[in-house]
């Protein structure tokens, strides 16, 4: 895969997958061997390790799936986008923004969310 679209909806879709050889077969379509991927409360570096961390979302998170809110923003070898976490019901639980590096082979390196929005701009 090269188009940095499929590589960000596949590291997505891998977290919302529930069959552990596919979760696997998607982190490694999308994620370099190395890649690290950092959330608020978590890290994770490397295929197994990425592919346990979707795990820990979908215990704390049954039934929900991931999606893309924004389109992506590309430059060089880094990106961001936005996203959801949504229920079955369509609610959504979490929001935020991810902001990535990608290695020399189109895959990810690197990605670090942020939850909800940037805070507002303290008046000084």
């Amino acid at each position: 895969m090269d188009d940095v679209t499929t590589i960000i909806d596949t590291y997505l879709e891998a977290y919302g997958e529930v069959d552990a050889d596919r979760r696997q077969k998607l982190v490694e379509l999308a994620w370099d061997p190395n890649g690290r991927l950092v959330d608020p409360p978590l890290a994770a570096e490397g295929h197994g390790a990425i592919s346990e961390q979707a795990v820990a979302v979908k215990t704390h998170f049954p039934g929900h799936t991931f999606r893309r809110t924004t389109g992506i923003d590309a430059h060089h070898e880094f990106v961001r986008f936005g996203w959801e976490l949504v229920g079955p019901d369509g609610a959504v639980a979490i929001a935020g923004y991810d902001v990535g590096e990608l290695a020399d082979d189109g895959r990810l390196r690197r990605i670090t969310g942020f939850f909800g929005d940037p805070p507002a701009l303290e008046e000084q």
